[in-house]
């Protein structure tokens, strides 16, 4: 599956005030945090994605998830009947999945130092593809070895309402807002809350068309 192709000239939508919101004892949105570094960013993407194209992947439970995926850096996540792991090389071609582009990783860094996480090493970057339409379940992110390091998502395109539960699916869950450029960092006590993303709605934006992309930062290993 090919992603709707990025217009890396449009012209931007009205920026939003930069400021951290806290969401939970260490967890933190960064409201356009991530506006500043499109011009590499996206470049950056593109040459991942051609390399990794996204494709929809089957759950365990025989599943396709609505959510397209690829992966860069050392380990990719992936999903299939057999169970969901960490993988050095892209199951559809056999090779190492593409290396994490630099400018991936001192995003990330950034966004987990202003989070308070300042020894942020990130070796997986999965990337999602949502479509309208597409959502996310709840889960946690415990496919990790260790769960001492941060979680760092980023959301580009077009806006998410973004589930940040507690430690039990079944806790009430807060209903954050997401818009182009917003990076949520979640770590420490907060590692291991449950989240997801309700489904996408219709829309389109200036730069990235018919989707929202996704980047999940974590140290896999």
């Amino acid at each position: 599956m090919k992603p709707t192709t990025l217009d890396l000239f449009a012209d931007a939508e009205p920026e939003q005030d930069r400021r951290r919101e806290q969401i939970g004892e260490q967890s933190y949105v960064l409201r356009g945090y991530a506006l500043p570094w499109l011009t590499r960013l996206l470049p950056a993407l593109e040459t991942v994605l051609a390399t990794a194209p996204f494709r929809q992947m089957v759950t365990p439970g025989g599943f396709t998830m609505s959510v397209a995926l690829s992966s860069c850096g050392t380990w990719g996540w992936t999903t299939d009947r057999s169970g969901y792991r960490y993988t050095r090389e892209d199951p559809r071609t056999g090779l190492p999945w593409p290396p994490m582009p630099e400018v991936f990783l001192q995003l990330a860094q950034a966004a987990a130092r202003e989070a308070g996480f300042a020894d942020f090493v990130p070796d997986s970057c999965l990337i999602n593809r949502y479509v309208p339409g597409a959502k996310m379940s709840l889960h946690q992110d415990k496919d990790e070895k260790s769960y001492a390091a941060p979680i760092v998502s980023v959301s580009l395109g077009l806006p998410a309402m973004f589930l940040f539960g507690g430690f039990a699916r079944s806790d009430k869950s807060q209903r954050v807002p997401l818009l182009h450029g917003d990076i949520v960092v979640w770590g420490g006590v907060d590692r291991l809350r449950y989240h997801g993303v309700l489904p996408i709605k219709d829309g389109y934006h200036p730069r990235l068309g018919k989707q929202r992309i996704n980047f999940t930062f974590r140290t896999a290993r």
